[in-house]
């Protein structure tokens, strides 16, 4: 069997403890630091910046669904992929980290990715990430259940 990345999400109060905020965890690594290492690598005028998505801030549906891909919202035909970062100020459109999210057989895979207000960056050696699908499953399914009950 070929290698798989595994995820996973961290789920903490976002800086107001009103909300949460969500990382994917790729292998054990925040995707927050993954990126900042990369951008960081190549160069960039700006070297991350980003933070976890807070779906309390973003009507991005049932995260199950969008994890997935699955999504029937016409918002992310438009965005030409998924959210996974925002900026670590907490707004998602301030900076985000787009990706396009495909399931593929019995994997799931994260490649693709942009900055949207960078253009010109190529990420082509950012990823991609190649993920079981029961497994990724599970871990969007249980995410998922902690900002349906979130206290």
């Amino acid at each position: 069997m070929d290698k798989r990345d595994v995820l996973s999400f961290a789920i903490e109060p976002a800086e107001n403890a009103k909300y949460l905020r969500l990382t994917p965890v790729v292998n054990g690594t925040k995707l927050t630091d993954l990126i900042s290492h990369f951008e960081q690598a190549q160069g960039f005028d700006i070297a991350g910046g980003f933070g976890g998505l807070i779906p309390g801030w973003f009507a991005y549906g049932p995260l199950d669904q969008y994890f997935l891909a699955e999504s029937t919202e016409p918002y992310w035909e438009q965005v030409k992929g998924y959210y996974l970062l925002g900026c670590n100020c907490g707004e998602v459109g301030c900076w985000p980290l787009v990706c396009r999210i495909r399931k593929l057989g019995d994997s799931v895979i994260w490649d693709e990715f942009r900055q949207p207000h960078r253009p010109k960056r190529d990420y082509s050696r950012f990823g991609p990430f190649t993920f079981d699908l029961d497994r990724y499953r599970t871990a969007v399914t249980e995410m998922a259940l902690c900002f349906k009950n979130p206290r």
